[in-house]
C-alpha cells in the first residue's frame, strides 16, 4: 500500500496532482492531514498513476472524521443533514452542499455566482447589482473588519444570500461598529460556512451560474426535494428585469462626495455642471465620484421619460450600474435614453447604463456563461493602449458584432475579450462596463468622470 505522500508524488507535487484530478490544493493537503484520500479521488488517480485499488492508502475505522460539509448527490432517499450542519445549498441539478447556517435564519431562491474580492465584502453585498444573487467569495476571511454604517452602496443588501469557506469571526477593525453575522440578521439574509467554496467556484467556471437555494431554517429541518424543485422552478435571470426592484421611487438630489480617512465624507457646495442619474439600481459611491467632479446630482427613476429627465435641465445624463437582463430593463429604459440622445444631451453609462446605451444605439447584448465579478479584472483602453485594473459585476455583455456604424469599441476585456466600452461618434456618449468608482488599481479609472464632465463643458462652451 502506498502512503499518501507517494500518491501525491506520484501525481507530481500537490499542486499537479490538484491541477491533473481538477480539484483545490486545499483538497491535497487534507490528504495529507487525514493521511488518507476520499473515495471519490480514487477512480481518476487510478486512471491517471495505473495504480491497483489495494495501492491506496485507506482511513483507518477508528480514524476521527469531521462531519463533511461537501456537496452530496442526491438519491432517492432525503439526504439527513450531517453532524453539524445547519444550512444547506440545494442547486437545480440536484447538489447539495452542507454548511453551517448564520445570518438570518431564511431561505432564499437565486443565481449562484462568485466573486473574487478580497476585501470590501460589506460593499459587495449591498451592490443593487446583485439582486437575484447569492454570492459565494472566494477569499476565505469574510467577516473579519465587521460591518459599518459608511461601507455600503445602499440602504439594504441587494445579494440574496453569501457562501463562504470559513467561519465569520469576531471583527479586528477600528471601523467596525457591529458583526457582520449581526447585520445579516439584521437585513434577513442567511449565509452558509463550511463548504468546499473552491469547488462550488469551479462548477460555476465549468458549466455557468447555477439556479441554487441557500436553507437556513431555524428548526434545522430540510425537506431537500422541495427545495430541489424550488431551484428547478426559479426562472433565472435572463429575461428578469430587476432594476424597478432596486431603483429609487422618487426623485432627489444628491451631493455627497468622496470619503477621506479621518474626515468621512465631503459635500460637493460649490458643482460646476447639472447632471441627471437614472437609477437602475446606482451604487452610493458612483454619486460620490460624480459630485467630487463637479456635478450637482439629481437622481431619478428607473422608469424615468426621456421627458422627466429632460425637465430637470440637465448638462449631462448618468446611466447607473444595476441588475437583472438588460433587455428586460431596456423595454422602458431604450425610449428614454434614445429621446436624451436627439437632444445632444452628453450620456455617460457604466455597467447596466453601458449595455443599456449599446442598446439605445441599435446593439444587443448576451448572457455571459459566469460572468465577470471581482476586484482584479484587466481591461485594455483601446484608445491609449493602457490597461487598467477594475472593478467588475455583471452576467450580460454587449455583443460587439451588432454595434452599428458610428460606434466604436474603446475598451475590452483582457480575461475573455469581451466587450468593455463603447462610444459614439454621432452622439456625445460613451459608456463602459466596468466600475470605475470602485479602487482596485486603486484609481486607474477615475479619469471617466473627469472626462464625462469635460464632454458637458465642451458642449457647454460650443
Amino acid at each position: 500500500m502506498r502512503t499518501v505522500d507517494d500518491i501525491i508524488t506520484l501525481l507530481g507535487g500537490a499542486e499537479a496532482a490538484a491541477q491533473r484530478l481538477g480539484i483545490g490544493t486545499e483538497a491535497v493537503r487534507k490528504w495529507r492531514q487525514a493521511r488518507a484520500i476520499p473515495a471519490k479521488h480514487w477512480p481518476a488517480i487510478l486512471g491517471v498513476t495505473g495504480l491497483t485499488l489495494a495501492d491506496l492508502p485507506q482511513p483507518a475505522d477508528t480514524a476521527p472524521r469531521k462531519p463533511r460539509m461537501e456537496t452530496a448527490p442526491v438519491t432517492e432517499t432525503t439526504p439527513t443533514a450531517p453532524e453539524g450542519a445547519t444550512a444547506a445549498l440545494v442547486l437545480a441539478d440536484g447538489s447539495v452542499f452542507w454548511g453551517r447556517g448564520f445570518g438570518a435564519h431564511n431561505t432564499t431562491v437565486a443565481e449562484i455566482c462568485f466573486n473574487t474580492s478580497m476585501t470590501g465584502y460589506q460593499e459587495v453585498l449591498t451592490d443593487p447589482s446583485y439582486a437575484g444573487q447569492t454570492i459565494c467569495f472566494t477569499f476565505p476571511h469574510i467577516g473579519n473588519v465587521g460591518a459599518n454604517p459608511e461601507d455600503i452602496e445602499a440602504v439594504t443588501p441587494a445579494a440574496r444570500g453569501l457562501i463562504v469557506k470559513q467561519d465569520v469571526t469576531d471583527p479586528s477593525n477600528y471601523r467596525a461598529t457591529r458583526h457582520l453575522d449581526d447585520w445579516l440578521k439584521s437585513h434577513g439574509v442567511p449565509g452558509i460556512a463550511g463548504i468546499d467554496t473552491r469547488a462550488l467556484t469551479a462548477r460555476i467556471r465549468d458549466g455557468g451560474a447555477p439556479n441554487g437555494v441557500l436553507a437556513h431554517p431555524a428548526d434545522g429541518v430540510f425537506d431537500i426535494p422541495a427545495l430541489i424543485a424550488q431551484a428547478k422552478e426559479w426562472p433565472g435571470l435572463e429575461g428578469m428585469d430587476l432594476a424597478k426592484q432596486v431603483s429609487t421611487r422618487q426623485t432627489y438630489g444628491w451631493d455627497e462626495s468622496e470619503w477621506a480617512w479621518g474626515q468621512g465624507y465631503a459635500t460637493q457646495t460649490a458643482p460646476k455642471v447639472k447632471v441627471v442619474a437614472v437609477d437602475y439600481g446606482a451604487k452610493r459611491n458612483i454619486l460620490r465620484c460624480l459630485a467630487a467632479a463637479g456635478c450637482a446630482v439629481t437622481v431619478v427613476p428607473a422608469t424615468a421619460t426621456a421627458e422627466d429627465i429632460l425637465s430637470h435641465g440637465p448638462d449631462g445624463v448618468f446611466l447607473s450600474n444595476g441588475p437583472g437582463d438588460p433587455a428586460a430593463t431596456g423595454a422602458y429604459a431604450v425610449p428614454a435614453i434614445q429621446g436624451v440622445l436627439e437632444k445632444g444631451v452628453p450620456v455617460f453609462g457604466i455597467c447596466l447604463g453601458h449595455q443599456l446605451l449599446a442598446l439605445s444605439l441599435g446593439a444587443k447584448t448576451f448572457k455571459l456563461d459566469r460572468g465577470h465579478r471581482g476586484a482584479n479584472q484587466p481591461v485594455k483602453d483601446l484608445v491609449t493602449g493602457k490597461v487598467e485594473i477594475t472593478s467588475q459585476n455583471h452576467g450580460f455583455a454587449v455583443d460587439e458584432k451588432t454595434l452599428p456604424e458610428g460606434v466604436t469599441v474603446t475598451h475590452r476585456s483582457l480575461f475573455d475579450g469581451t466587450n468593455e466600452g463603447i462610444a459614439s461618434s454621432k452622439y456625445p456618449a460613451f459608456s463602459v462596463q466596468y466600475h470605475p468608482e470602485a479602487s482596485p488599481g486603486p484609481t486607474d479609472s477615475h479619469h471617466l468622470f473627469k472626462r464625462f464632465v469635460g464632454m458637458i463643458e465642451t458642449r457647454k462652451a460650443g
